[in-house]
């Protein structure tokens, strides 16, 4: 999530103290990514710098209140209106836990996915109640649905884990269970270890 542009958006709505700004981001998003005032701080200064946002008037309490550019409405919007594109994968714990799991000796892979799926599970009826019970506004409601969505995503990959390992120890899957040994280091690198 790109905090510059999503204050640049706020921002279109009027002018704003970093405070205020923060308020109005966090209601906006439900809450859900909450912002340090120093971050949100620093932001404003290198929106000003670029030329997206200026300094206006102060409040009555001496606070600075900034407001958008036309620069920073047309970043904004150009912003709104491109789709998010995932250039690269943010490093996943879990899968990265997996893959180690599956080619490290003596390693229960699958208990390690029945506790995974324990807490997934628990995690996506925490917030499929949190969904029921709470009457906030719709953009809660949409981060909310996002988070259910990516657990009931996660779960149904840990199915799949279980079931692609089953068939690989069945004789099943042709595929290898683990890579290549890594173990075969060339001479010359082992001589200098």
């Amino acid at each position: 999530m790109s905090v510059r542009q999503g204050l640049l958006a706020v921002l279109e709505l009027g002018p704003n103290y970093g405070y205020q700004l923060r308020a109005e981001f966090e209601s906006r998003t439900g809450g859900t990514w909450p912002l340090n005032i120093g971050q949100v701080y620093t932001t404003l200064d290198r929106l000003e710098r670029d030329g997206l946002a200026r300094r206006g008037d102060e409040t009555p309490e001496g606070q600075v209140l900034y407001e958008i550019t036309n620069a920073g409405r047309a970043e904004a919007d150009a912003w709104l209106s491109r789709p998010v594109v995932r250039e690269r994968a943010g490093r996943d714990e879990l899968a990265i836990k997996l893959a180690l799991a599956v080619t490290l000796p003596g390693v229960d892979v699958p208990a390690l996915i029945q506790a995974q799926r324990t807490a997934t599970l628990g995690a996506l009826q925490d917030l499929t109640r949190l969904k029921m019970a709470d009457e906030r506004d719709l953009a809660w409601e949409l981060v909310l649905e996002s988070m259910i969505f990516q657990l009931e995503a996660e779960a149904r990959w840990l199915d799949h884990t279980e079931a692609r390992l089953a068939r690989i120890r069945d004789g099943r899957d042709p595929r290898p269970a683990a890579p290549p040994a890594a173990a075969s280091v060339p001479a010359e690198r082992e001589a200098t270890r």
